[in-house]
């Protein structure tokens, strides 16, 4: 009986020490939760429309290098619905910085080094599409200090 119990025991506590294992792709997870929060940032900035060109470019570039991260960790065992927790959103004058250092962040760490062949051309187009969504909140912030 103690030695079902204890099975028993192992089997229930097995999945949630996995949860805890970084898997394949660490920095994918990480980089996903970045990329949404940068996401939810752009679109919830109230401004006007002389940066909206901008993030609405940006955000489809992130939509992108999220779906390619998500098919490039799909085999890394994780949760790719979890979502951890962000701190709070700044200022509205600070969301298009904070969604910059977000971008910074995710592009950080997506280009950690790989050993699976696998992931290379998806890992290089997420990559990709973060830069060109940094571009774009760059110009962004450039239109919106100078009044465009």
């Amino acid at each position: 009986m103690a030695a079902l119990l204890s099975s028993a025991a192992l089997i229930m506590l097995a999945p949630a020490a996995l949860a805890d294992t970084p898997g394949r792709h660490p920095g994918f997870l990480h980089a996903l939760s970045d990329l949404r929060a940068a996401r939810w940032l752009i679109l919830h900035r109230p401004g006007d429309a002389r940066v909206s060109a901008h993030e609405d470019a940006a955000v489809q570039s992130i939509v992108a290098a999220i779906s390619d991260i998500q098919r490039a960790s799909i085999d890394d065992g994780k949760n790719l619905d979890d979502h951890p927790a962000t701190d709070a959103p700044p200022s509205r004058e600070g969301r298009l910085q904070r969604a910059q250092e977000l971008l910074t962040q995710a592009h950080h760490d997506v280009n950690q080094k790989d050993d699976d062949p696998a992931t290379y051309e998806l890992k290089k187009v997420a990559l990709k599409n973060i830069q060109v969504a940094t571009h774009e909140v760059d110009g962004a912030l450039w239109d919106a200090a100078h009044g465009r």
